[in-house]
């Protein structure tokens, strides 16, 4: 790569418009006829829409692209299509084809788009999909993602604002890649801390959400630029309350540190100015409250289900490799949203 070319100049989610913004501009959108083959719109704070076919079949829709968070760009590409598919899964679907979404400035060598597009691809077929074509546009800078279409039987659908008083929440994957991603920019990031984040960023949430079927799934989300505690809030939307034990949380212990010398970032402090009032701590420290509003990048699974079931559905996870932890509880509404302690 040419030396006057800066590939990584921040993004991921953290590149996404904040929370706040996004929601006064999409509450004024018009919405036309209702269709109620819809099944899952933009009037919820959903993952991906849904849309009924038959009884039997609903077509899960999604699509995510953002600029570099790595200097890599096949890994790069990895990373962007994890995460685009990652709303397939978050709805309990099956991905089968994906669709590239490309912005690249005509002054960078071709070969950095193709492995940019590489390891997209790669991905979307571990992900058992159909890279079926896209679209490209000259830009300034690089921008990477996918359309993606999966999926689900209408009555096994995951929305993320299903869960019950009574249920556990389950947490796949650690926090803290938004703080490691800026603090390697700047190079104060161990490589074995990098190298974890790029581990979790590019796994796919498919093995996760192909042990969910068998448990009686009340809501599931994908942790992304919202952060845990801003998709935990469109989770309890505005009927449910819950508690987090925040010494069960997992994350990256450099991002600890990073949040303790405040290498934070701009897209954590708009998810704090969006959900904090929503929030309580309870001797939390500075840093990890940093990592709970930290915007995650192909971030984990964020699962309710019922008690009864949080230690099967724990092992079954184990058995297929993947980490996953009971990080908290619902309960019925009360005063404060969400409670961490």
């Amino acid at each position: 790569m040419s030396p006057d070319i800066t590939f990584c100049k921040g993004g991921g989610c953290t590149a996404k418009l904040g929370p706040g913004i996004l929601e006064r501009v999409l509450s004024r959108l018009p919405r036309g006829e209702k269709d109620d083959n819809l099944l899952v719109g933009y009037d919820s704070h959903d993952d991906a829409a849904v849309y009924r076919l038959t009884d039997d079949i609903a077509f899960v829709q999604t699509l995510d692209f953002f600029p570099p968070m790595v200097e890599d760009p096949y890994l790069f590409g990895q990373i962007a299509a994890a995460n685009a598919m990652s709303d397939i899964y978050a709805m309990g679907g099956t991905v089968k084809t994906a669709l590239n979404i490309v912005c690249f400035p005509e002054k960078y060598e071709l070969n950095i788009l193709g492995k940019i597009m590489q390891g997209g691809a790669e991905k979307v077929i571990e992900a058992g999909g159909v890279l079926a074509g896209g679209h490209s546009i000259a830009d300034d800078s690089v921008k990477y993602g996918l359309s993606v279409t999966g999926t689900v039987h209408p009555e096994r659908i995951f929305p993320n604002d299903g869960g019950k008083p009574g249920d556990c929440l389950i947490m796949t994957k650690k926090l803290g890649v938004g703080l490691i991603c800026t603090g390697n920019r700047i190079g104060e990031v161990p490589e074995e801390a990098m190298a974890e984040a790029i581990d979790s960023m590019t796994t796919l949430n498919k093995y996760a959400s192909e042990c969910l079927p068998e448990f009686d799934v009340h809501a599931c989300t994908d942790i992304t630029g919202f952060g845990f505690l801003g998709h935990l809030h469109e989770m309890m939307a505005g009927k449910l309350s819950c508690r987090i034990n925040v010494k069960d949380i997992p994350y990256i212990k450099a991002a600890y540190e990073m949040a303790e010398e405040f290498y934070i970032t701009a897209a954590g402090q708009r998810n704090r100015n969006y959900v904090g009032d929503h929030v309580r701590f309870e001797n939390v420290t500075f840093p990890m409250e940093e990592i709970l509003f930290d915007p995650q990048t192909s971030g984990g699974l964020l699962i309710a289900i019922p008690d009864s079931q949080a230690d099967s559905l724990l092992s079954r996870l184990s058995e297929r490799g993947v980490s996953a932890s009971i990080v908290g509880n619902i309960f019925e509404k009360a005063e404060t949203e969400m409670i961490v302690g």
